[in-house]
This record gives C-alpha cells, structure tokens and sequence, in this order.
C-alpha cells in the first residue's frame, strides 16, 4: 500500500506532479495518479530528484531520456566514489600499524603524491581503480 504524508502530496501537487481531482473539498486520487506517486516516491527512495522524476513523467521522450542519461552518469560517478571510499577503507583496515596515516608506508606515499600535485583521479588511476570525479 502506498502510504504518503499529506504534506508530501501537497507538495507534489504544488509542482505539478499530480493534479487530483476535487469532490467536496476532498482530494481524489485516480489510479494513474497514484501510479505516478508510486514512481516518484520510487525514484526518491533510490536517491533520483525530483527533477528527474518530473521530466520522466511529463517531458517529451528525448528529453526525459536525456535527463536519465544525465541521472545514470551521476550514479555511475557515485558507485566509483564508492568503491574507492571502500577501497581506502579497507587498505585503512587490513594495515597492521596502529595509524595508517604515519605509519603505513602506501598511504604515506599516496598522501605525498597528493601533495606534491596528483589529482584524486590520478591516484585512482594508479591504483587501478575508476575515477572518482572529484579532486
């Protein structure tokens, strides 16, 4: 069952997301607005804007598309940021010193490459890892 808070509905009609039908000063959801609301509270959940959402639900086909396309990069610049976050940590973790980051001498010297210069992505790359995307 589809459960949203009044207010959630209200600001989703406030964008123009749905526009329910009123009957005594009620609000009347038909199916398809409540399929629309299943899909944006879907695409919420999974961290997709609403913006997104928007363009999915009402856009013309090449732009929506275009805005997924859009949505798909920024996943897929996440999941790399991701894996380098548990990359390090696990490096972090597996070290046998007490303070990685003064006594572990392969974070000492990516730590000094940074320093000296090296982008984030460069280092990932000479880690053999995916660019993170951010520096």
């Amino acid at each position: 069952m589809l459960m949203l808070n009044t207010s959630a509905l209200r600001y989703y009609e406030d964008r123009g997301l749905v526009t329910p039908e009123r009957r005594g000063g009620k609000r009347m959801y038909s199916r398809e607005h409540l399929r629309r609301l299943a899909f944006i509270q879907l695409m919420q959940r999974l961290g997709i804007s609403l913006d997104a959402a928007s363009a999915v639900l009402d856009e013309p086909s090449d732009q929506w598309r275009r805005v997924v396309r859009g949505q798909i990069v920024a996943i897929e610049e996440l999941i790399a940021r991701a894996n380098g976050a548990r990359d390090f940590l696990e490096h972090a973790l597996a070290c046998p010193t007490d303070h990685p980051v003064d006594q572990c001498p392969h974070m000492i010297e990516a730590l000094d490459k940074r320093l000296g210069g090296l982008t984030i992505e460069e280092l990932a790359a000479e880690q053999g890892q995916p660019s993170p995307s951010a520096s």
